[in-house]
């Protein structure tokens, strides 16, 4: 036996020496996507002294392989590391194919080059992912302000909705982590319902080119998304926990990331918020205090040619509403908007009583995306949003508690999208999407409903395409059509009814009547067109000119159509229309953008011609059992916005900057020649910048905000008669068109870092606003009539990174 085993060992160890080791890979390095050659690929084998570089044509050749099985690791510039198992048992031709891509912004992009987002020729601005952290206890709309071009419609302080050239609301999309945003943005008082702390980057887009988002984004896109994980074996996440002196308030915010080499990832992120009233310069802003509660959680597989998402979040603020912003008679009402002071003032605290607003936000979805080699990347999504807003009016007696106004809005979409990018040069979107919504009104608040029951069905398609003409012009362009049907179930008084002259127009949509009321059931579908072509020329590196013309059609909503009584929070009476057409804008924009040594610039002009533009305009006073209260109409005009966005910035040295941004918008009521309500007034924001990275990195900055009078606005004053304190018939003129005097500002921002336990950094931020305690009201502000703004405010912020 042991002979047999010597004979053969002796037989395996001739055939070990016999054994060659000459085969050798032969191949070629592409992109998965469009096939293209990757030259300077570094192939490795792993656990041998084996490499290879592939050349211009992206060939490649290992030598030196025995018969077996290797595990080759591939490296190229800008390409995710990939690796691959190749059994050799000859000389093999083998061809790798890697995902060629570019990393992602961690930041707040404004109009970003980012082509899943739709466009390239329209405007293009950047803020830091430090400057979204300096609002970490403030709102989306609040760190939005830093770009030129978009501004804020707020009510009072802590209400606050973005407006992008001179548009807000309807006309403004919010984009969620990929889902539209349902969350009756109607309002001028209904501030986006998502917590910016959950946001990695931000997209705002202006005007309606990004048409995978949907057509009707007269004003613009802004699109939040949360942090995407990377595909290695990581564990890391941040807390923020902020104060403030002015509503005493604090904020802390917390999220954690965690992410496995095998692509699979979970995350979640929570955000809490505490504020007492807040304080002009000179007195209490009664009623304003603030309580907000939000989280996130996803998780997720993302391998190179399939995955998935599940996220959900819930976002939920109790928001208190001025209390000097409701007046009990039209006495007070008139005094109080024509003389501009506050008549209710008490001391501070952090309770929060009527008016106010409490809403809850849920939002849940499901993505999966497929890549295909040389064809592209299909995305399939599902979202879930349901929206829950109540708002609370002043109430006596046992109905303290309950609200005035109580919608659940509930909304499932359905979308897809296929990128194209099998061909170099050239990329492509087709996607199409389906949604059904329903309102439902709580019919317990006694009070007429504001917004009736309705059901909403929709349905849009879309193109979209950008080509590379050459190294220096690129082109950009799509089309989209829109399908909407809203049905709704709607009671009217029988006096509106008849005053408005609906019965000879709408008189077949009754359902039902009664001695006092009666019941309709309008049922109007809209067909919407929007499209886009855009164009982008490098003139030279850092100097870029860019082209767009867009249109966009946009239905009126449920409050434009329906509105009809008392809108609460807002302390306003809305009167909908229901011979409201479609808006239909057709917007040309061009951008010049360049960098001259240590000077960059941007000017951004454009020209928006809305056709059946809708309005909502003061028309009168009105007093009823709540008490009195301004009354605004829905109306349609044709108008035209035209304006600019100028950015510039000088870095003198590696200390010191100087960063300036203006923006302009003049509106205009083509048809009665005359203002448009609710335009921006001209502003200017300066910056100058003193950092020291050698000093924990040190960062200093002073901040100069100056608005000017706006001086073109419509003319809506109006008289009213009533029966004054003293019991006399009185007519006075309420000056409800007066916009407020220019204001300047002077703000502070600093932080500093340090090196805390193992490979964490704290930073300490110190921020002033308002350092001279000015006076001032904002046109914007539809509080402007009540009471002054925000005092100085001194704000502390300790951010941990780990």
């Amino acid at each position: 036996m042991n002979v047999f085993r010597l004979v053969i060992l002796l037989i395996f160890t001739v055939q070990l020496q016999a054994q060659t080791c000459d085969y050798s890979i032969t191949g070629v390095v592409r992109d998965f996507h469009d096939g293209s050659v990757l030259a300077n690929s570094t192939l490795s084998v792993n656990g041998y002294d084996i490499y290879a570089l592939s050349d211009f044509d992206g060939r490649y050749t290992l030598d030196g392989l025995c018969a077996g099985t290797y595990v080759i690791t591939i490296t190229h510039p800008e390409c995710e590391v990939a690796e691959f198992t190749v059994e050799v048992q000859r000389d093999l031709q083998r061809d790798f194919k890697l995902e060629h891509h570019t990393e992602e912004l961690n930041a707040v992009t404004v109009q970003g080059e980012n082509l899943n987002q739709g466009t390239i020729s329209g405007s293009q601005e950047v803020l830091k992912s430090e400057v979204l952290e300096q609002y970490s206890n403030a709102s989306l709309g609040d760190a939005l302000r830093e770009v030129p071009g978009v501004s804020s419609l707020n009510t009072g302080s802590t209400v606050v909705k973005p407006v992008i050239n001179g548009l807000h609301s309807s006309r403004v999309l919010i984009i969620n982590n990929g889902t539209r945003m349902e969350d009756q943005e109607w309002g001028v008082e209904h501030a986006p319902n998502l917590d910016i702390n959950a946001a990695e980057n931000v997209t705002v887009i202006k005007g309606a080119s990004a048409l995978r988002y949907g057509g009707d984004a007269v004003g613009g896109v802004i699109v939040t998304n949360a942090p995407k994980a990377p595909v290695k074996d990581t564990l890391y996440g941040k807390t923020i926990l902020s104060g403030a002196s002015n509503g005493r308030s604090v904020g802390l915010t917390t999220s954690l990331l965690k992410a496995y080499k095998s692509g699979f990832y979970v995350q979640g992120q929570g955000t809490a918020k505490y504020a007492g009233d807040l304080r002009a310069p000179d007195y209490v802003l009664s009623n304003t205090g603030l309580r907000e509660r939000d989280f996130s959680v996803g998780f997720g597989l993302n391998k190179f040619t399939y995955g998935f998402d599940a996220y959900y979040s819930f976002y939920n603020s109790e928001i208190g509403i001025l209390r000097a912003s409701h007046i009990g008679n039209l006495s007070d009402l008139i005094r109080a908007i024509n003389s501009g002071a506050p008549d209710y003032v008490q001391d501070f605290t952090y309770d929060i009583n009527a008016p106010k607003q409490d809403v809850s936000h849920h939002l849940a979805k499901l993505s999966f995306y497929k890549r295909f080699e040389n064809a592209g990347k299909l995305n399939l999504d599902y979202s879930f949003q349901q929206n829950n807003r109540k708002e609370f009016d002043i109430r006596r007696g046992d109905d303290s508690d309950k609200p005035s106004l109580d919608l659940r809005l509930t909304t499932h979409t359905l979308s897809s999208n296929f990128l194209y990018d099998a061909m170099a040069g050239v990329k492509a979107n087709f996607g199409a999407e389906v949604s059904y919504q329903e309102n439902f009104p709580d019919p317990n608040t006694g009070i007429r409903r504001l917004i009736p029951d309705y059901e909403m069905y929709t349905a849009g398609v879309y193109a979209t395409a950008d080509i590379d003409l050459s190294p220096d012009w690129r082109l950009d362009g799509g089309i989209r059509y829109d399908f909407m049907q809203v049905d709704a179930q709607k009671y009217y008084l029988n006096s509106s009814w008849e005053s408005r002259g609906y019965e000879e127009e709408f008189g077949d949509l009754v359902v039902s009547r009664s001695d006092s009321q009666l019941l309709v059931n309008p049922v109007f579908d809209y067909h919407n067109f929007s499209g886009t072509v855009g164009a982008r020329y490098r003139i030279k590196p850092n100097w870029d000119l860019k082209f767009n013309l867009s249109s966009a059609s946009r239905a009126p909503n449920p409050a434009e159509l329906f509105s009809d009584g008392l809108h609460h929070s807002a302390a306003i009476i809305e009167l909908g229309d229901l011979r409201l057409n479609q808006e239909q804008s057709y917007k040309a924009s061009v951008e010049f953008t360049g960098q001259i040594e240590g000077l960059s610039f941007g000017i951004n002009p454009y020209y928006n011609h809305i056709d059946d533009f809708i309005i909502m305009e003061p028309s009168g006073l009105q007093y009823t059992n709540r008490g009195a209260f301004p009354v605004y109409q829905y109306g349609q005009v044709d108008a035209r916005l035209l304006g600019v966005d100028l950015r510039a910035a000088y870095a003198f040295n590696e200390n010191f900057d100087l960063q300036t941004v203006f923006a302009y918008v003049n509106g205009q009521d083509l048809e009665r020649n005359r203002p448009l309500i609710d335009m921006p007034a001209p502003n200017i924001n300066t910056t100058l910048g003193f950092q020291k990275p050698e000093w924990n990195n040190l960062k200093l900055g002073l901040r100069n905000q100056s608005v000017l009078k706006q001086t073109r606005f419509p003319d809506n004053d109006f008289e009213v008669t009533y029966i004054n304190d003293a019991g006399e018939q009185t007519t006075e003129r309420v000056e409800v068109s007066r916009t407020p005097e220019a204001y300047s500002l002077f703000h502070l921002t600093s932080s500093v870092d340090f090196d805390v336990f193992k490979q964490s950094t704290l930073t300490v931020g110190f921020y002033v606003d308002n350092i001279l305690n000015t006076a001032y009201r904002d046109y914007l502000n539809r509080q402007r009539y009540f009471a002054d703004d925000l005092g100085r405010n001194f704000r502390i912020q300790l951010k941990l990174n780990y």
